[in-house]
């Protein structure tokens, strides 16, 4: 049985994380580490896990943020927020909604966020791509492919 070292936990991290508060940073430790063992580059998994980890923060309710700030384990993987890697160099979508628009992954079980205008998806998507570093696939009502943007040259 081969041992795998987590890189980063709440008392060795990098610089760039300690401006984030604690329940954030805690989460980013959590992603990085996470990415970092399916094979990532240190240097490309910090700025994803920063950002992945103040996008959970922003959508996450006060009762989650203090359950994973009393059992969330930055060298254990999390059961309710698992991370997935994988989804991380899939393309990005919009996509109709029963609630309006969508934006999830590709291989997502459902969406990341869901808004009330199109525009309001696509820029939310947009950015989303560009942070991942992968394509935006843009949707029409029909369910048809309306627009494929590369983002992030």
């Amino acid at each position: 049985m081969e041992w795998i070292t987590m890189p980063w936990d709440m008392n060795d991290y990098p610089s760039s994380l300690k401006n984030l508060n604690k329940i954030t940073r805690k989460k980013a430790i959590d992603i990085a580490n996470e990415l970092v063992s399916n094979g990532y580059d240190e240097n490309r998994a910090i700025p994803i896990s920063t950002s992945q980890a103040k996008k959970w923060h922003e959508n996450a309710s006060d009762k989650e943020l203090e359950d994973y700030k009393k059992h969330g384990k930055p060298t254990e993987s999390d059961t309710e927020y698992t991370s997935n890697p994988e989804l991380l160099d899939e393309p990005e979508l919009v996509l109709p909604h029963e609630d309006g628009w969508a934006v999830q992954s590709k291989k997502a079980k459902k969406a990341a966020k869901v808004f009330d205008k199109k525009s309001e998806a696509v820029t939310y998507g947009r950015k989303v791509a560009n942070n991942k570093g992968t394509k935006l696939i843009i949707y029409k009502k029909d369910n048809s492919v309306e627009k494929v943007e590369k983002l992030n040259d």
